[in-house]
């Protein structure tokens, strides 16, 4: 549920700055652009007339729909307008400042977008006086996944087609393949949907399992999709696919992380007991290899045994 929150929030932030370039835009397109239901939409509407630079009435985001279209009608209550001055206190200055320095270090940040930063930043280290000095003795550096995000979003903005040394946990290597980007978006984790050019179709990859980028001179051009709705998660299994139960040692919690499920309940030796629906159970035999002692496949006890068969066959091929 904390997750939800964060998305939503991601997303709300996103639909101001989306909302104020886009007067009367219709319900539905917004609601396709950003992946979620005219519903979920319609539900962020109704949080935004609550936001503002403060609770005084003028200042609260005056947003409305009449089911159709979406209506701003003070959009100079966001903070653009040339109202009462920002003021920083010592403490807001310092972590503006630091942040400003290290996402201006990023790799694959557009030039301008760097330049256009790096005087902003010049002009609140006027502004902050003795803040300023105490901001340069602190930094922060992000992990790698900043700069994949920065270089593909640079390759959508310049329709540019990517490079990839991308880790495939179905089969635990590394690949290597060209792509054509399409969207970010964020569930739970940041993802890139693209048009792989080595497999001919869409495909998903999560950012943080690329292992090298680079852009390429060649021009983007993914053939015409339909974007997925990703409301419901960026994996629905069906209600009517099977069920399987795996049981993980304290190793193995990272299948929680990486697979779908429907319930993870604490096992009394810092394991979990999963519970997740699958179209293709066989296909899980690969992770109960993966898992070896830090997890089995508990039911249903066909696919149980079968697992057990593998690792057995395994065993017996490695020690040949």
């Amino acid at each position: 549920m904390a997750q939800n929150a964060i998305d939503q929030t991601r997303r709300m932030l996103s639909l101001v700055t989306y909302l104020r370039e886009r007067p009367g835009a219709r319900v539905a397109d917004v609601a396709r652009a950003f992946g979620i239901t005219e519903d979920e939409l319609i539900g962020d509407l109704d949080v935004l007339p609550m936001c503002g630079t403060s609770f005084r009435g003028g200042d609260l985001l005056d947003i409305d729909t009449d089911g159709d279209r979406i209506w701003w009608h003070n959009p100079d209550a966001s903070g653009t307008s040339t109202g009462e001055p920002l003021r920083l206190a010592a403490d807001e200055a310092t972590a503006l400042l630091v942040a400003a320095r290290a996402v201006a270090t990023l790799p694959g940040l557009r030039e301008s977008d760097r330049q256009a930063l790096l005087r902003a930043t010049a002009k609140i280290e006027a502004a902050a006086g003795e803040a300023a000095g105490a901001s340069s003795r602190l930094s922060v550096s992000f992990e790698s996944e900043g700069g994949v995000f920065a270089d593909v979003d640079r390759a959508i903005s310049e329709r540019r087609r990517l490079w990839l040394r991308y880790y495939s946990p179905a089969r635990d290597e590394l690949t290597e393949r060209e792509v054509d980007p399409i969207r970010l978006f964020a569930v739970g984790h940041t993802y890139m949907e693209a048009w792989c050019r080595l497999s001919e179709a869409r495909r998903t990859f999560r950012l943080d399992r690329v292992a090298e980028i680079r852009l390429l001179d060649e021009t983007a051009d993914p053939p015409p999709v339909e974007l997925r709705d990703l409301s419901a998660g960026l994996v629905q299994p069906a209600a009517e696919d099977p069920e399987v139960v795996i049981e993980t040692g304290p190793g193995g919690r990272w299948v929680a992380e990486y697979y779908p499920h429907d319930s993870a309940e604490e096992l009394p030796d810092g394991g979990l007991r999963i519970t997740l629906r699958t179209p293709d159970p066989a296909s899980l035999r690969r992770l109960a290899l993966r898992l070896g002692r830090d997890g089995r496949i508990v039911s249903p006890p066909d696919l149980a045994e079968r697992a057990r068969e593998a690792a057995r066959a395994a065993l017996a091929a490695y020690g040949e």
